[in-house]
């Protein structure tokens, strides 16, 4: 008979996960939920089957309304796209996202709340080189030339400026911090429309003005607060006012550790909103209460919480941060798992979607103190009809001895701990990313249940650098790329191979883009381990990555040249013993070619016997209808050198 098996929330007492009882005489490896999916007698996947929706949760979808009202139709944003400026330089151009969708920037322009005016980006890239991809879509071919500022080399100069709705430039912002090479981020609006605040920071990111400008002629009026750091300044939000004053919210995590929350005034003053040590997200506030996620609970959950503001010096006057009363946070979401909160405009109510690693998700309806209105959606499990795959999450030591780390392990349901299995390591373990999460199957990627289901293991953990656990967590790879990455993959693979089941004569590692640079650093510092390797888009040397990325976390080649010879992979391309497949999307534009091609180009020099495997119509991801193919190589390798 066909059934679901999902044992979910299942702790480190659970049989089925937990390492036995002999090897935890040597692994730390600790459970936290596990589940089952499909049935002895269920298909096997394919790798058309893993790139379409059919395996997928899906629910119906809700939204709000601009008057807080529930629909399932999806809202369009009230303000039209504008006229924007035009430039007769094709090297200057006006309402373009700026520096590379760094700093949370995602659009060029920003309208003032009341609508009359634009505060617009003009980049310049006159200074920037260029770099050449080849289109195969001519007859003849051609080259198609991309700006791309490398690390170390001249970069764009960044501008703001005020225009009307019709395209006509009224000013621009009197910006003078640092250099030309600044970086002008978490642009802002005041609510009376009349300024305009800016995270200005420096090219080397060490530095950081919040400053505010006069909409009127541009003029600057102030700096309200600086941040310095010898690691990085990394500012990912504007600030938010609060509803009804001039009192503006704050995210750092340069000040305490995480990223937290700070109410603050025009003038610099500035006050600690919430508590935690952990990181935080701004999510809305109604001027009573502040609404954020956090990841207190667990760095693998999320859950929303808020923190009431009651203001004790009457109805004058409430731009006084000493006025304000904090109340004790309240936690809105108590099942376990990752909550993603949409709130009413209004914030009398919020749209809750939840899943976990048993739950495919569901969406409530709940008022503003957590407690439900009704339930609206829940996804039926899309992998019932599917054979056996058993997915574990939990904890695993650091390369620190301080820390944990969180990873996901994918096995066959018929998993017997006494025979031996080959291991595929799937690694990221760069900025920005979060790989495990108490989500769906701990967010599985589903390539990883089709390889289970042909009798592999694979293994995915986030190691310090990622995101979600701290400042010191994130900024411990500073200006050494790759090397507590790797420490602490390490200290997880060793915990499975202690526990005595892992062919050690077959274990595989692959990853993309910053993975795919993990995966040349792992199959290069720890050739006897890896017998396979497969990597795509990988960044081989941090010279040849953009100014703003790379700069941020190597510095530059002349500033650090320890670092960038230390994880520089070209010249180690004759240390690696395992079987080695490289892809690469020809027109990436993220990470150029000439990195994988540097790599191969010493694996020729060197005779290493390594695969390369080109996507000439792709970019930095094989996507649409190639991405079946992208899987099916993937797959070919490993079933054949593994």
């Amino acid at each position: 008979m066909k059934h679901l098996t999902i044992l979910a929330a299942i702790f480190a007492a659970a049989l089925c996960a937990q390492p036995s009882a002999d090897a935890q005489q040597v692994s730390q490896r600790k459970v936290i939920k596990t589940a089952t999916v499909g049935w002895e007698k269920g298909k096997f996947l394919t790798c058309k089957d893993i790139v379409g929706p059919e395996v997928r949760p899906s629910m119906q979808r809700w939204f709000w309304t601009p008057e807080s009202e529930l629909t399932d139709k999806p809202q369009r944003p009230a303000f039209k796209a504008p006229v924007l400026p035009s430039s007769s330089n094709p090297e200057v151009t006006y309402g373009k996202v700026p520096s590379r969708n760094e700093f949370g920037i995602n659009r060029g322009w920003f309208p003032s709340p009341d609508g009359a005016l634009l505060a617009v980006y003009r980049v310049d890239e006159t200074q920037v080189g260029s770099f050449p991809l080849l289109d195969i879509k001519p007859r003849a071919g051609s080259l198609k030339s991309i700006k791309y500022p490398m690390n170390g080399m001249p970069s764009e100069h960044v501008s703001l400026c005020v225009c009307d709705t019709l395209g006509n430039i009224l000013n621009t912002l009197d910006v003078t911090d640092f250099d030309e090479e600044r970086y002008l981020a978490g642009v802002t609006w005041t609510p009376d429309s009349k300024g305009i605040m800016v995270q200005v920071v420096n090219r080397p990111q060490h530095e950081m003005h919040l400053n505010l400008y006069d909409a009127s002629d541009g003029s600057f009026v102030r700096t309200i607060l600086e941040e310095r750091n010898d690691a990085w300044i990394e500012p990912q939000d504007g600030v938010w006012f609060v509803k009804g004053t001039e009192l503006f919210i704050y995210r750092t995590d340069n000040r305490d550790g995480y990223r937290q929350l700070y109410l603050c005034d025009m003038n610099g003053g500035i006050r600690r909103l919430t508590q935690c040590d952990a990181d935080v997200a701004y999510v809305a506030n109604d001027g009573n209460y502040l609404y954020y996620t956090s990841a207190e609970v667990s760095p693998v959950e999320n859950h929303l919480f808020r923190i009431r503001l009651q203001y004790s010096g009457g109805k004058q006057g409430m731009n006084q941060l000493g006025k304000y009363k904090l109340g004790k946070p309240e936690r809105l979401t108590k099942d376990s798992g990752w909550h993603t909160v949409s709130m009413s405009p209004d914030c009398s109510r919020f749209i809750d979607t939840w899943t976990s690693v048993g739950v495919p998700g569901r969406i409530a309806l709940r008022k503003a103190n957590g407690k439900v209105e009704r339930q609206l959606s829940e996804a039926m499990n899309p992998l019932y009809d599917i054979n056996y795959v058993t997915v574990s999450m939990g904890t695993v030591p650091s390369a620190d001895p301080s820390l944990v780390n969180y990873y996901r392990l994918v096995r066959p349901a018929d998993f017997d701990a006494s025979r031996k299995y080959p291991l595929i390591v799937y690694v990221y373990g760069g900025p920005h990313s979060q790989m495990v999460g108490d989500r769906w199957l701990g967010g599985i990627r589903y390539w990883e249940l089709l390889m289970a289901q042909k009798g592999y293991a694979v293994y995915v953990q986030d190691n310090r650098g990622t995101q979600n656990r701290g400042a010191a967590f994130e900024k411990a790879i500073n200006r050494r790329c790759g090397e507590v990455e790797c420490a602490d993959q390490i200290a997880g693979i060793q915990q499975l191979i202690d526990e005595g089941w892992v062919d050690e004569s077959r274990i595989g590692v692959c990853g993309w883009s910053y993975g795919g640079f993990m995966t040349l650093t792992l199959a290069t510092k720890h050739p006897e381990l890896f017998k396979a390797a497969a990597c795509g888009g990988p960044v081989v040397d941090w010279k040849w990555y953009e100014v703003m990325y790379g700069e941020r976390y190597m510095d530059t080649p002349e500033t650090n040249p320890e670092g960038f010879a230390a994880t520089s992979l070209v010249d180690k391309a004759p240390l690696i013993k395992s079987r080695l497949l490289i892809c690469q999307g020809m027109e990436d534009g993220t990470v150029l070619p000439i990195n994988s091609l540097s790599f191969m180009q010493s694996c020729v020099e060197n005779n290493v016997l390594a695969d390369y495997f080109p996507y000439p119509r792709s970019e930095h991801n094989v996507t649409g209808p190639w991405r079946e193919q992208l899987y099916l190589k993937w797959t070919d390798f490993f079933v054949n050198w593994l």
